[in-house]
């Protein structure tokens, strides 16, 4: 299948519900209410609940368990709240991928927004935005196997999903990979161009007229959390690295793998994505 009908395949990019709709359009105001935005997250009752597993789990260290909405847009700042509100509204919209174990990517996926969003702070780069983009960097592989199920069966058995070499093995068999199915995705979703732009270019982010910081970090940070998927040793580790992207950004081996998430399980936010 090619990539525009991919894109355009009924039922292979869920619709954007009415909640996170009006959820944007308060958020993407130049001044945002808090008291609204708390509000419209709480007419969801589902959309509450996953925000709040996700805003108690370790990613955000609390000092304190948040109780509801509320604590969670004072505690957190807008900022992480999109996140976690763009995060629930993902993880509902996916459910029974033919090929997929949903369990396993969301592990895998939360550990790239983790590697992120510590990444962004070392280059000053807007966490938020870094976070959300490490979550939904693979999505185009849960689209994917929506949309031509049979067409990926003999992808996943040559290369599996969360493979180092899974955007080659897609790029050899279809022309296009994981990334532009996502950026695709994104765009569609109304996500801030800079975010479309790095997941387009997660890839190959410093390659011909890209030069795309944030793609190159996704790059590092999905490297990473793919290394400790497949358990690679110290060795596999050096032999791996993405040296020149590395470069680029200022960053060596030693400087990623500080970046380790404290817990690799998150089990407490799964909760969140596996119902």
């Amino acid at each position: 299948m090619q990539l525009e009908a991919l894109l355009n395949f009924p039922g292979a990019l869920p619709s954007m519900p009415r909640s996170i709709a009006d959820l944007l359009v308060e958020m993407n105001k130049e001044d945002p209410n808090p008291k609204k935005i708390a509000e419209l997250i709480g007419q969801d009752p589902a959309l509450t609940t996953r925000v709040l597993r996700l805003s108690n789990s370790a990613f955000f260290r609390v000092s304190r368990k948040i109780g509801n909405v509320q604590e969670a847009v004072a505690m957190l700042g807008l900022t992480h709240v999109r996140s976690l509100v763009m995060a629930a509204a993902l993880g509902a919209s996916f459910k029974n991928i033919p090929g997929i174990d949903l369990k396993q990517f969301w592990r895998y996926s939360l550990r790239v927004a983790d590697i992120s969003r510590s990444l962004a702070g070392v280059l000053r780069q807007n966490e938020g935005n870094a976070f959300t983009a490490g979550l939904i960097h693979a999505i185009g592989i849960l689209v994917m196997h929506i949309a031509m199920p049979d067409e990926m069966v003999p992808v996943d058995m040559g290369t599996s999903p969360l493979d180092l070499q899974r955007a080659a093995a897609e790029r050899n068999y279809f022309g296009y990979t994981y990334a532009e199915v996502g950026a695709g995705m994104a765009e569609k979703w109304q996500f801030p161009q800079e975010m479309v732009s790095a997941l387009a270019n997660q890839i190959t982010p410093f390659e011909g007229e890209a030069y795309d910081r944030l793609g190159g970090l996704l790059h590092l940070a999905s490297w990473r959390a793919r290394a400790e998927e497949i358990q690679l040793d110290a060795s596999g580790l050096v032999a791996t690295f993405p040296d020149m992207i590395g470069l680029t950004l200022g960053l060596d081996l030693d400087s990623v793998l500080e970046k380790d998430p404290t817990e690799w399980s998150f089990s407490q936010a799964l909760g969140a994505f596996i119902d």
